[in-house]
């Protein structure tokens, strides 16, 4: 199934950030969830916090090499942190796909634009209107359907 259940604006990733993330997140799931997130301490007590022990949890830690004067991936290594989750199930495609399609069909999240937000406010709007289309609207190529909305 492809839906973003949750997200949060923050000037940056810092531990408030992903407490809140994460404790919106635990609030929307009635099952026990594997979750990754990309090797940024911060998430580990975001999780923590708002699942305790009720979660499958992994990190995605990512190696880089200088090539020529810029940073390229050079491999990356499934770290289980929490629960038992699944190996061959962390991983952050999903997420960095979401963040493509997010640069792709909002203006305002791209690098050199002119469709920026001068409000903070104005973003989270833009984004909830963006999620609501995505989640509930858009056909999904692979699914070639909506998603349906099932009360649990």
């Amino acid at each position: 199934m492809k839906l973003v259940p949750t997200f949060v604006v923050s000037p940056d990733r810092g531990l408030p950030a992903a407490e809140r993330l994460m404790t919106d997140l635990a609030s929307r799931l009635t099952t026990r969830p594997q979750i990754t997130s990309d090797g940024l301490r911060s998430y580990i007590w975001g999780v923590e916090r708002a699942f305790g022990a009720d979660v499958d949890y992994g990190m995605l830690i990512k190696s880089y090499e200088e090539v020529d004067g810029r940073l390229e991936l050079s491999g990356a290594r499934p770290k289980p942190v929490s629960g038992r989750p699944d190996p061959w199930h962390i991983s952050t495609s999903y997420a960095e796909r979401n963040n493509l399609n997010c640069r792709t069909f909002l203006r305002r999240l791209t690098r050199l634009t002119n469709g920026f937000s001068k409000k903070v406010e104005n973003l989270e709007a833009a984004l909830w209107l963006y999620f609501a289309h995505y989640n509930f609207v858009r056909v999904h190529g692979s699914l070639r359907v909506t998603q349906r909305w099932q009360r649990p």
